[in-house]
């Protein structure tokens, strides 16, 4: 297939290219700097320099492509994360960046459009398992989200087929987040957001990668991405810390963070994801099923 990416040089970005091109397909990617278009070359991408903002010149760059990926995110640091002028650039982004993307590739005459999103838009589950019928969420940090999700379905809507990818928490290499947090567990610093008994659907960078080649396959819908066995805060922080080396001497901010609000209730409220949809539709499957094996995998190769 003839695929073009935005967002390619990102952190997942930087998985699914090479998986692409690994399968054979014909890949164009977006690229806002010399640099970025070099790396881009390198993994075997063709780069294009267009605004994500830009229908006209989108609607150019995806003319002859089968299907188009939207992956494009400007997240901020995590010194940053509750400062709500800090997810200015992402909203925009996923509002007004994924509406020019579906309509410009309605009038390229792609196919198919492949929309990044979040598995952290449900409802606080406890124990319960979460399917992607489970309600969402409506508060500041999801909004961009919903509005890309929103986007999508009009493609569908409109003839094509729209695939929407609820992805867990990431982690692993390119993940500047996790690689933080690591560095701080090997200083003996653990991280528990919310109550420890709560879950955490995660999925590493590698993993990611490999399930948006395979949504190529998928039918049109929403499909949560996400490891096999998603674990307690307290098994996910266990798992970091046996990764790390270090048994934690310091573990928090725990319950504390709830009072943080909607700031970080992302992170803090509890889910128990469940992939099996995409499963089914794809048969894709997880290197590494659980944060357990990804962790001890992520300390090798950061």
């Amino acid at each position: 297939m003839k695929v073009f990416v935005t967002g390619g040089t990102g952190a997942i970005g930087g998985h699914v290219i090479p998986t692409l091109i690994g399968a054979g397909h014909e890949v164009s990617a977006l690229a806002r700097t010399p640099e970025k278009a070099a790396v881009l070359t390198a993994q075997g991408a063709k780069p294009v320099s267009v605004s994500i903002f830009d229908t006209k010149a989108l609607t150019k760059a995806f003319a002859g492509h089968d299907v188009v990926i939207n992956l494009a995110s400007s997240i901020p640091p995590m010194t940053k994360f509750l400062y709500a002028g800090a997810w200015k650039d992402n909203d925009r982004i996923r509002t007004l960046g994924s509406a020019a993307v579906v309509d410009a590739a309605l009038a390229a005459g792609a196919g198919r459009v492949i929309q990044e999103s979040v598995s952290m838009l449900y409802r606080d589950h406890g124990p319960r398992w979460v399917d992607e019928d489970a309600p969402v969420d409506d508060y500041p940090m999801t909004k961009g989200n919903l509005a890309a999700e929103a986007n999508a379905k009009r493609f569908t809507g409109a003839g094509g087929a729209g695939i929407v990818l609820r992805l867990g928490w990431f982690y692993g290499p390119g993940a500047a987040h996790s690689e933080q947090i690591l560095a701080q567990a090997r200083r003996r610093v653990g991280l528990v957001m919310g109550a420890p008994g709560g879950y955490v659907s995660s999925i590493h960078m590698t993993d990611a990668g490999t399930a948006v080649a395979a949504a190529l396959t998928a039918p049109a819908g929403i499909y949560n991405v996400v490891d096999d066995e998603p674990l307690t805060k307290r098994e996910f922080a266990a798992a970091l810390a046996r990764a790390a080396g270090k048994r934690s001497w310091v573990r928090g901010p725990g319950r504390v963070a709830l009072v943080l609000g909607d700031r970080v209730t992302s992170l803090t409220r509890s889910l128990r994801v469940s992939n099996t949809r995409f499963r089914t539709a794809t048969g894709w499957q997880p290197e590494y099923p659980s944060a357990r094996e990804g962790w001890i995998a992520t300390a090798k190769q950061v």
